[in-house]
């Protein structure tokens, strides 16, 4: 009985043994057997999708010092240019797809095998050119969304891909595979234009077609799976909040009057992508509802874990936002909180990790994309 026992113990321990090679090795397969659904990123935007286009030398004047700590604390534990603690929805969006974090194009040109991501901070949708006509061009960034369609270009051409709707080898790598993530841009002509004569609606009736051009050239090219984030509750940033009036707010404690800016700018260019839909019937272009994530989280921050709806984690200490624009994140008198996981904002305007990552999950898993993400992934894998 004892020796039987014996036997049975040992077969047992050999099955324990053998049970996590035994998993491994069905885990390979799997992965082997399902590939990922695309091989490669190119990204577009502002700060709010920027992985190092800009450093604290050539980045927005009033956000100064992405170079320098805190920024990055958080998951990388230095700064990488990245406006944030953290990872952004564009870093969680490789990861779903189990890609490696996009490089940024003016920084790492060479290292392209799974996407570039050319987004840039302080981006306009509108051409700079503009801004230096009225006289608003003081301390902005130069670049704009056609800046990023040219860099776009000259990346496509150092790969072979010379003439837009070529069917050559080279394009069909280029474009292959490929996802096209257009993060948020727009929030910065707006900005920029705050106190001047020229108003939020001159500057959505010529923001929405550069941005509808840009996206055309993008489908003319063969962009055949795009995501166009759009505005976020920009009225529920710190800066917003300590810039306007106490009176105007809306029924989340935000403020009224940019919130209607951002809805607005949002209908308008949603009417824009149904329209190039049915231009482009051949591709998937998702709306990433980002103004009404946003404000699903600041109705019920405590839900997603959140603690802090309004304060910056890191700023000047200054009540009641820990924000003041002459002393922002980064600067000798500005310090950063302990938990930036309890924040939904970062440095008065750019968001923390923890809510880039509600903002990612919400897009891809959630009820907040247009047709759903999923819907994209299974076109995919359907028409290749």
């Amino acid at each position: 009985m004892a020796n039987s026992f014996g036997v049975f113990s040992s077969q047992i321990v050999l099955v324990f043994v053998l049970l996590p090679s035994l998993f491994s090795a069905l885990t390979a397969t799997t992965n082997a057997l399902t590939p990922r659904p695309f091989n490669k990123i190119y990204a577009f935007g502002d700060s709010f999708t920027d992985t190092g286009n800009t450093k604290t030398a050539t980045g927005p004047s009033g956000f100064g010092h992405v170079s320098t700590s805190p920024y990055g604390s958080t998951y990388f534990h230095h700064p990488t240019n990245r406006y944030s603690d953290g990872r952004l929805v564009i870093d969680f969006v490789t990861q779903s797809l189990s890609l490696p974090f996009l490089p940024p194009y003016l920084h790492n040109k060479d290292n392209a095998t799974y996407g570039v991501n050319f987004a840039v901070g302080g981006a306009t949708a509108i051409n700079h050119a503009f801004f230096v006509k009225n006289n608003l061009s003081l301390d902005i960034t130069p670049q704009s969304i056609q800046t990023q369609l040219i860099w776009f270009n000259k990346f496509l051409e150092s790969k072979g891909c010379k003439e837009a709707g070529s069917s050559g080898p080279q394009c069909q790598a280029a474009f292959a595979d490929a996802l096209f993530w257009v993060g948020e841009i727009g929030v910065n002509d707006y900005a920029y234009t705050l106190g001047s004569s020229v108003t939020s609606d001159t500057i959505r009736k010529l923001a929405i077609p550069s941005f509808t051009n840009f996206l055309q050239a993008l489908l003319k090219r063969g962009a055949k799976y795009v995501v166009v984030q759009g505005l976020p509750t920009t009225g529920c940033l710190p800066l917003a909040m300590y810039l306007a009036p106490e009176d105007d707010r809306d029924g989340i404690g935000c403020v009224k009057s940019v919130n209607n800016q951002s809805y607005t700018h949002n209908l308008v260019l949603q009417a824009q992508l149904q329209n190039l839909r049915q231009q482009f019937p051949q591709a998937v272009i998702v709306y990433a509802d980002y103004w009404n994530a946003f404000r699903m989280v600041m109705k019920n921050p405590g839900k997603y874990g959140f603690k802090e709806p309004f304060k910056a984690c890191c700023g000047s200490s200054e009540p009641p936002y820990n924000f003041n624009v002459f002393a922002t994140c980064g600067s000798p008198s500005a310090k950063a909180c302990p938990n930036p996981y309890q924040y939904i904002n970062w440095d008065g305007v750019h968001l923390t990790e923890a809510m880039y990552k509600v903002m990612s999950d919400m897009f891809l898993s959630g009820t907040f994309s247009r047709p759903p993400f999923s819907y994209l992934l299974s076109r995919k894998q359907r028409d290749g």
